[in-house]
């Protein structure tokens, strides 16, 4: 039985790059209509033809994702792909607009769509919502702490939700994937990525395409007596 059974839209945010992209071009391929939204406008558009619809969009702002909404038409999945590293630095050096702007895009944004599609879903009585949290959320990166901490907040705010809404037919979970090879990553300090790789048992990045596969049945009818949870996709860190 396919996992997709109904030809439903699905919104990707963060879907210029890596694992966005990943997730955009697999729910394509499985006969989503896809809509993929990104704020770098020109990467965006190289995944015109295999997607429904591309948007410019940043997340942080409410009023855009509401419009955005507006403009796909009903949105049945949400994969809150978007995020930043922000400041790789211990917290006595942070600046506080770094601390700000990753907790905005990262946090805050991954709110702002669901928030913005959440009601649609409900009344239809279908939703699936996933959002890219990080193993950074559950153990913490040194130097890391505007990244981590957001992503133990998408953790939060995934449990809560997840448990909100789920007698309306809306499922919402979360993927907490170690390192992955996308360009986001190629940004990390050299100290920093040889740290988190030395915690994985299978000693290799993360694939964007093997995060692709788990959010899919995430996204799908497969996936109906889940929510609130978090899926390590881990290389083997991950073993609780």
């Amino acid at each position: 039985m396919p996992r997709h059974l109904d030809k439903r839209t699905a919104l990707v945010t963060g879907a210029a790059s890596g694992i966005g992209r990943a997730c955009a071009a697999r729910l394509a391929a499985e006969g989503l209509r896809v809509a993929a939204a990104d704020v770098q406008a020109d990467p965006l558009e190289q995944l015109a033809e295999d997607v429904a619809s591309v948007h410019v969009l940043d997340v942080t702002d409410y009023g855009a994702v509401q419009a955005t909404v507006a403009e796909i038409g009903p949105v049945d999945v949400v994969v809150n792909s978007a995020g930043i590293i922000g400041p790789q630095l211990p917290i006595w050096e942070v600046p506080l607009e770094g601390w700000e702007r990753t907790l905005a895009v990262n946090l805050t944004g991954t709110f702002n769509t669901i928030k913005a599609t959440m009601d649609g879903m409900r009344q239809r009585g279908w939703g699936r919502i996933v959002n890219i949290a990080s193993i950074a959320g559950k153990e913490g990166n040194p130097n890391m702490v505007a990244y981590s901490a957001s992503k133990a907040a998408v953790i939060g705010l995934t449990k809560s939700v997840g448990k909100e809404a789920c007698t309306d037919g809306v499922l919402v979970n979360a993927v907490a994937p170690a390192v992955i090879s996308t360009p986001m990553n190629a940004d990390t300090e050299p100290d920093m990525m040889e740290y988190m790789l030395s915690k994985i048992p299978m000693r290799r990045l993360g694939l964007p395409d093997e995060v692709a596969e788990l959010v899919s049945w995430l996204a799908s009818d497969a996936c109906a007596f889940s929510t609130g949870a978090v899926y390590d996709i881990s290389g083997g860190r991950a073993t609780y």
